[in-house]
């Protein structure tokens, strides 16, 4: 067996300081931040990207701009608790905030985590579907969701965390690939993408990209991945060290997934916007992109579907794992049995629910509002926590980065409520 020589690699098994080779030393801090990642280029992110770039053009890219650099703060500050603490969130709202609303956080966020996998299994039963026709869209959900839990299961997290970066890398070629295709017109995507643009017909659907980006299980998965990697600085140098290689790791995570989920706009505006097509399906979707940019950019889309709903999935399930054994005080180990039945209790009822929907596309829509609802309930015990000394000691947030988490998560509740004024018959 091949033993690490302690003056190369630190306790965390990533090359020190003294290691000459900077670039290794990063390389080595890179994997949590794109774990992360693949959950907001899910499913749920297609069914809300593809439909506002085949209604509203490129007009509403501002709103994965805006949502990505909100996710790039939140999830960094679910990291710093991690790294800080020791603890993930489930685990820190447990010990640190009250019962009553512990409970509230706690239900509401299984609950959050069961609309995640719904669509996330729900989407890679598409992707089978549209690969192979003749497989119902039911029966693909149940071997994904099968296929998922086994895969949690008899994987270390290591292993889980390169298969899932080889699934990001393969999403992010598909959809370069169809960006060559499908030519789209990149003054106006460059603009749209800094250029608020909002009306009341388009406010449901940047609802559900802001709820597809900005994830709540993706906060409590952050922490929950930091543990895993057991980033917790003996120093406050070592502290600091970590902190930084962690931001520079969901830096470029987010980044990557900004420029996939833009694309997904992109690619719907410039092939139906473009030729007055309203998608309502992603199946639709994939029929309809076959005579317009070619049977390549249909299997590229297909292919690239499936990746995304097994390795969503997987971290969906993941982060229903840490999230109900958290709350519970017990072990978030993926090898602990209460892990285990957190996992299997975020996955089977959303396998369960898909069983009972009729309208698909649709159901991945709603599934992201909710989302969008419930994130300021997971917002909220975060930003209690990361700007508590009590909890975080000398690093807890300043000024500014609390000012910073206060304005965005007003921000959401401000669209919240525009978002029901909305459903209830309102206008503006």
């Amino acid at each position: 067996m091949k033993t690490r020589c302690p003056s190369i690699l630190d306790k965390h098994g990533i090359p020190a300081r003294r290691s000459v080779n900077k670039l290794a030393t990063l390389v080595g801090y890179i994997g949590p931040g794109f774990f992360v990642t693949v959950g907001f280029i899910d499913p749920g992110n297609w069914a809300t990207n593809i439909a506002a770039g085949s209604q509203f053009g490129y007009s509403l890219l501002w709103v994965v701009t805006l949502s990505t650099l909100m996710l790039i703060l939140w999830q960094h500050m679910s990291a710093h608790l991690g790294i800080i603490t020791g603890k993930c969130l489930a685990e820190g709202v447990r010990e640190y905030i009250k019962p009553v609303p512990t409970a509230i956080y706690g239900v509401s966020a299984m609950a959050a985590c069961i609309a995640t996998a719904l669509a996330e299994i729900l989407g890679a039963a598409i992707g089978i579907n549209i690969l192979f026709p003749y497989v119902p869209i039911k029966i693909a959900a149940c071997f994904s969701a099968v296929f998922v839990i086994a895969l949690i299961w008899f994987q270390k997290y290591n292993s889980l965390e390169k298969i899932i970066i080889a699934f990001v890398s393969a999403i992010g070629f598909c959809y370069l690939a169809e960006l060559y295709i499908v030519k789209p017109d990149w003054g106006a995507a460059a603009l749209h993408s800094v250029a608020p643009e909002l009306s009341s017909s388009s406010i449901l659907i940047a609802m559900a990209i802001l709820g597809a980006v900005v994830m709540p299980h993706n906060m409590y998965l952050h922490s929950e991945v930091i543990q895993n990697r057991e980033w917790n600085g003996e120093t406050k140098a070592d502290t600091r060290r970590l902190l930084r290689f962690e931001f520079i790791d969901t830096l470029a995570a987010m980044l990557v997934g900004l420029l996939i989920n833009a694309a997904m706009v992109i690619v719907a505006a410039a092939v139906f916007h473009k030729n007055g097509i309203v998608v309502t399906e992603l199946t639709q979707a994939s029929a309809t992109l076959k005579p317009l940019a070619g049977n390549l950019a249909m299997v590229l889309f297909g292919v690239a579907l499936l990746f995304a709903g097994v390795s969503s999935s997987t971290t969906a399930g993941v982060a229903g794992g840490g999230t109900f054994s958290g709350y519970l005080g017990k072990e978030t180990e993926l090898e602990s049995p209460w892990f285990r039945w957190g996992m299997l209790l975020t996955l089977i009822p959303a396998m369960l629910l898909i069983l009972f929907i009729k309208d698909t596309f649709q159901a991945l829509i709603i599934s992201q509002v909710c989302l969008s609802i419930q994130l300021p309930l997971t917002m909220l015990p975060l930003y209690l926590l990361t700007r508590s000394k009590r909890v975080m000691g000398k690093f807890a947030n300043g000024w500014l980065e609390s000012s910073l988490m206060a304005l965005s998560g007003l921000l959401i509740v401000f669209l919240n409520i525009l978002l029901v004024y909305q459903i209830l018959g309102g206008k503006f």
